[in-house]
C-alpha cells in the first residue's frame, strides 16, 4: 500500500485547482446516466476524443437509452458506429445492452461481467455515474501518477494502487477527469509540457520524458484493419453487397478472408452471395 503524505496531498490540491481552470468540457461529463457514460468509455477505448465527440452525439440521438440500443438490430448499431473503427466494440456494447435487460448495473463487479467492458471501463462507469471512490487507471492516469510519484510511468497495477491511496472520497469523478486531462494535454507521452504543468514542483520525473519505448504498430495502410474497415464502411453505405463488389471496390487480395473473419465474429451476415450487416432488412446485393 502506497503512502505519500504531505507531498501527495499537495499534488492532489494543485491538480484539482488546475482542472477547475483548464478541464475539458466534454459532453459525457455532463451526465450521471451510466448508459451514456458507458457509450463514451467504449468509444474512447481506441479513438481520439476529437473524433468521439460528434460520434457520441449522433449515436445517442439514434439510441438514447439502454433499451433503445438493446431493441435495435446489430446492423443498425454498426451503421451508427461506422467511422470509429474497431467495430467489435459496437458489437460488445450491443450485447451488453441486451444482457443488462433494461438496467445497467453501477457496481464494478457486475459491470465487469458484461461483454467488452473490462476492469478499467467498469471502474470508470461506476465512478462517473455514482461518484464512488473507485480506483482505476487508463494510459493517461498511469503516466501522470507514475511520473509525479514514482519518477516513471507506472504499471497498471501500480497506478491503481496509487490511485486507491489518493482518490478523494467526495470528489472521485473530478479527480479522475483531472488526471486524464493533464495526461492528455500537458503530461503527454513525448515532449511533456513541463513548463505548463501545475504539479511540476512535486514531480519526480520533472523535465524528463520517462515513458518507456512503445512497440510500433504495423502501418495502417497495409494492415488488415484498413481492409476490415473498408468492408464495414461499404456495407454501412450500401446495406448489402456481393464478394465481387467488395473485391472491385477495395482491390485487395485479403477481402475474401476478412469477410469470412468478420462473419465468424458476428459483425456481418453471409447468405449465399449476399453479404450484409446483421439484422438489416433484406436488400438487393449490389453487383456494381
Amino acid at each position: 500500500m502506497y503512502t505519500f503524505g504531505i507531498r501527495a496531498r499537495g499534488f492532489r490540491a494543485r491538480l484539482l485547482r488546475w482542472y477547475g481552470r483548464h478541464g475539458r468540457a466534454l459532453p459525457w461529463r455532463r451526465t450521471r446516466d451510466p448508459y451514456r457514460i458507458l457509450v463514451s468509455e467504449v468509444m474512447l477505448q481506441q479513438t481520439q476524443v476529437a473524433r468521439v465527440v460528434p460520434a457520441y452525439g449522433r449515436f445517442l440521438r439514434r439510441f438514447p437509452t439502454l433499451r433503445a440500443l438493446a431493441r435495435a438490430p446489430l446492423g443498425h448499431v454498426l451503421v451508427q458506429w461506422s467511422g470509429l473503427g474497431y467495430p467489435r466494440r459496437a458489437r460488445d456494447l450491443h450485447r451488453a445492452a441486451r444482457l443488462a435487460r433494461g438496467r445497467l448495473p453501477t457496481d464494478v463487479a457486475a459491470l465487469d461481467e458484461l461483454p467488452g467492458i473490462g476492469t478499467y471501463t467498469a471502474g470508470a462507469v461506476a465512478c462517473f455515474s455514482t461518484g464512488a471512490p473507485v480506483a482505476f487507471a487508463d494510459t493517461n492516469i498511469r503516466r501522470v501518477l507514475g511520473r509525479v510519484l514514482l519518477g516513471r510511468t507506472a504499471t497498471e497495477r501500480e497506478a491503481v494502487e496509487i490511485d486507491a491511496a489518493l482518490v478523494p472520497r467526495g470528489d472521485a469523478a473530478r479527480w479522475h477527469h483531472a488526471l486524464m486531462d493533464l495526461g492528455a494535454t500537458v503530461c503527454v507521452t513525448r515532449a511533456p509540457r513541463c513548463d505548463a504543468c501545475p504539479v511540476f514542483e512535486p514531480c519526480l520525473a520533472k523535465g524528463t520524458d520517462a515513458s518507456p519505448a512503445t512497440r510500433r504498430q504495423a502501418a495502417f495502410a497495409t494492415s488488415d484493419r484498413r481492409v476490415r474497415g473498408a468492408i464495414m464502411r461499404i456495407l454501412a453505405e450500401r446495406r448489402a453487397a456481393t464478394l465481387p463488389t467488395l473485391r472491385n471496390a477495395i482491390a485487395d487480395h485479403r477481402v475474401a478472408r476478412l469477410v469470412a473473419q468478420l462473419s465468424e465474429e458476428g459483425l456481418l451476415s453471409v447468405r449465399g452471395e449476399r453479404i450484409a450487416l446483421p439484422g438489416l432488412r433484406r436488400a438487393r446485393a449490389s453487383r456494381s
